[in-house]
């Protein structure tokens, strides 16, 4: 016969007062023969021991017949108003369901925190270990709502929604929390399972829950998170101390209460890591960070140093290379601790409430850095081996991301020497322009680049113009254009057309990469603008590789980018370069950079370059002045590349300054011209030069005669210099030989090469012009 489930009211003097139906069926024993005499009666046996303490077991009772019957009771407390216990409800199964009272012992003896709520989330079952959790005894529990047990804060108004949400849904849901509990010193991580419990019928009659506490998956998670979060948010701008602040970011407060980055004074600078000293370490305070607001931090600001005893913790894990940990109540924490309170402002010690500190190696590629000190003061828990193992990883990335700006910081350092050694210190003077430049290098991470320019004095008055961009950035860009900056003033000074010039360079170029075997200079090229001004003409002759085109102002008007054809860049080689000239009046401005000015990856060029021509006619008090206003209204707001700026105001020199004469191809005719070319000195009030002038003039009108092609001129040039040149049709160049005792000739260009500050020849289209210098006697 199957029996159903009995319940019985005992008070609290073990009178029964209550009897159900199911009790009779499984005892016999009606109400009227069981209400009001004592429970022992009933029993055939003493109550077990576990019956007595977790108030769940199996006892024996006394049928009406006689016979014995095994229940499983369950003996639950009924609360007064005062909240004392008045009696309790007992439960029994069917006979042989030993079942359940083991599963109410494992119940009530788990090792987690398990209780029952019913639908209106008050009470109905608590076990041992919430019962430790919450600091009360069961009885304090069972039937007051959830909420009159723990603080009104949101994560028990969140487990509460939870609780609700199961029981009107009838859903199983798991909550994860981090809080506190009434009988615990600090917070724990908890994982709680909730489930509805069903009665046989499937109706829902209350919820269950279990409580793990997952302390040390949270903290392994934690630290798990930050190793994560180290990879993109440490290294993000290869500077050394912001890599430094962002290791403290990262560490404070979910690491630790206060953090410091303290560095050897050699990863700041050029030098090469010295040898670690045997006594105390001097290192320099680059970063910390503290929960504390006015925190005193460990009385050293940012950027002294800071001494480190051989005995003290972050001494001990830079010399042993690995984390040292230190807690409070250890003889070296105590001496650390005492000797930065020392070294507190008056009345504010160093760390109120420190218990644990722990001391990381900074070290890369087998160098050490420096090291990063962390302090526990508020955080309860003190650093142990898990947390020393996650610090050396995280000391280590750190260390490398260092270690990366450090190095970046140093080729940087060195680039961008190498390229203010290698541009112009100072333009030669020259009168033909006026002259103003702008070099900016390059602040991205990409490194310096290899933009340069260049003012090359030529002769006959002239002046070269010279703006160039090297591929590439960092120290091979910089050592490429020192190259080509020399190249081309080589052949600047055998005064080759601007387009025959690129097509020499772009032959270097093409060298160059060939001979190069390295990987990064197989794409090895150049961009490059040379232009010529000759003040006489009032010319302007210019060619591109490649390069952005000019920009003009003539006087009074606006400006405009000068429609040439930009040949390609140097270093594809076999393709040819055209030339185009300009005639500017006096006081043209003519402006050339290279492509950082204009060019950005977010920018419209068409907008760029339409700014440049505004800010060049925008009035400035100077060139000077116009070079600032152009890259103030110009310049990206964070340059990509490199920016060189080139800008100059043409001059004339008129005919007050230049005297021409066409000369016959007579030898006779050359004492007119020697006696011309000295009244003109003496009209220019120059006669201490007209000996020396009259001698040149002679030699060279004497040589375009004899070994030259009509027609041939002799001019005269006066600027900084005074000027002779002889041209003829002919395109053979003379050399300069040095005669034999015996011959009657050949000493002519000789002596002109003594006599002459500076003296050469120059290809034109119609033939060649031999000129030669004289410094002008002071006036």
């Amino acid at each position: 016969m199957k029996h159903g489930a009995a319940v019985a009211v005992i008070d609290v003097l073990g009178t029964v007062t209550g009897w159900s139906e199911g009790a009779r069926l499984l005892t016999g024993h009606s109400a009227g023969d069981v209400v009001g005499r004592p429970a022992t009666e009933l029993l055939a046996g003493n109550v077990p021991g576990e019956l007595l303490a977790a108030r769940a077991g199996t006892v024996a009772l006394r049928h009406r017949d006689g016979h014995r019957v095994e229940l499983a009771l369950t003996a639950s407390p009924v609360l007064g108003p005062d909240g004392e216990a008045t009696g309790f409800v007992v439960t029994a199964g069917p006979p042989g369901s030993a079942a359940t009272a083991l599963a109410a012992q494992a119940f009530q003896q788990a090792s987690m925190s398990m209780s029952v709520f019913d639908l209106q989330q008050r009470y109905l079952r608590v076990n041992d270990a919430a019962c430790h959790v919450m600091g009360v005894p069961e009885e304090v529990l069972l039937g007051r709502h959830f909420l009159e047990t723990v603080e009104d804060a949101p994560h028990s108004r969140g487990f509460l929604a939870h609780l609700r949400q199961v029981a009107e849904t009838g859903q199983s849901l798991r909550h994860e929390s981090f809080t506190g509990a009434p009988a615990l010193d600090r917070e724990h991580a908890w994982t709680t399972e909730m489930w509805p419990l069903r009665d046989p019928s499937g109706t829902q009659t209350a919820v269950a829950l279990a409580s793990f506490d997952s302390s040390d998956q949270y903290w392994a998670r934690q630290r798990l998170t930050l190793l994560n979060e180290a990879a993109a948010a440490i290294g993000t701008t290869l500077d050394v101390v912001r890599t430094a602040e962002e290791l403290i970011e990262l560490l404070v407060p979910r690491y630790a209460d206060f953090a410091a980055v303290d560095l050897l004074d050699w990863v700041l600078g050029a030098d090469e890591p010295p040898m670690i000293p045997a006594g105390d370490l001097v290192m320099r305070r680059v970063a910390q960070g503290s929960t504390r607001e006015g925190d005193p931090g460990a009385a050293v600001h940012l950027g002294e140093t800071e001494v480190h005893p051989p005995g003290s913790p972050p001494s001990r894990a830079l010399r042993e290379s690995h984390a040292v940990l230190s807690q409070a109540g250890e003889p070296e924490f105590a001496e650390w601790l005492a000797e930065r309170n020392a070294r507190s402002p008056r009345g504010r010690p160093f760390r109120l409430g420190a218990h644990s500190l722990i001391a990381v190696p900074l070290r890369a590629r087998g160098t050490t850095l420096g090291v990063a000190i962390c302090v526990r003061m508020a955080h309860p828990d003190g650093y142990g081996p898990d947390d020393a193992v996650f610090a050396e990883e995280l000391g280590s990335r750190a260390a490398v991301c260092i270690d990366n700006a450090r190095r970046f910081e140093r080729e940087r350092s060195t680039a961008l020497a190498l390229q203010h050694s290698l541009l112009p210190r100072g333009l030669p003077g020259q009168a033909a322009l006026d002259v103003a430049h702008r070099y900016l290098p390059c602040g991205s991470l990409a490194g310096i680049g290899g933009d340069w320019f260049d003012v090359i004095p030529l002769s006959g008055g002239r002046v070269a113009l010279v703006v160039g961009d090297v591929v590439g950035h960092g120290i091979q860009s910089s050592a490429t254009m020192g190259r080509l900056r020399t190249a081309v003033r080589t052949l600047a000074d055998v005064d080759l057309p601007p387009d025959e010039l690129l097509t020499h360079l772009d032959d270097l170029v093409v060298h160059l990469a060939a001979e190069d075997s390295r990987e990064e200079v197989a794409e090895l090229g150049a961009t490059c603008l040379y232009a010529v001004y000759d003040p006489v003409s009032r010319r302007l002759t210019l060619a591109a590789a490649g390069h952005p085109a000019p920009a003009v102002v003539l006087p009074g008007g606006t400006a405009e980018i000068v429609p040439m054809t930009a040949g390609p860049p140097l270093g594809v080689g076999g393709l040819p370069f055209e030339a185009m000239e300009l005639d500017l009046p006096e006081g043209s401005v003519v402006a050339l950079y290279t492509d950082g000015l204009l060019e950005d990856r977010d920018r419209d060029l068409d907008g760029a370059t339409d700014a440049l021509c505004q800010a060049l006619t925008t009035p400035a008090g100077s060139l000077d002045a116009l070079c600032d206003s152009v890259l103030k209204d110009v310049m990206p707001d964070q340059p990509g590349d490199d920016i060189a700026l080139l800008v100059v105001r043409t001059r004339a020199l008129g005919a007050d300054r230049v005297a021409t004469w066409d000369v016959p191809p007579d030898p006779a005719e050359v004492a007119v011209f020697r006696q011309a070319a000295g009244e003109q000195l003496t009209a220019w009030g120059l006669e201490e030069a007209a000996f020396v002038t009259e001698l040149v003039v002679s030699e060279l009108v004497t040589n375009a005669i004899r070994y030259g092609d009509p027609p041939i001129k002799l001019r005269l040039i006066r600027d900084r210099a005074l000027i002779c040149e002889v041209s003829d049709a002919s395109s053979t160049s003379p050399h300069l030989r040095r005669a034999n005792a015996n011959d009657e000739g050949g000493r002519g260009l000789l002596l002109v090469a003594q006599l002459t500050q500076r003296w050469g020849s120059r290809q034109t289209g119609r033939g060649k012009t031999i000129w030669a210098e004289q410094t002008l006697p002071e006036t």
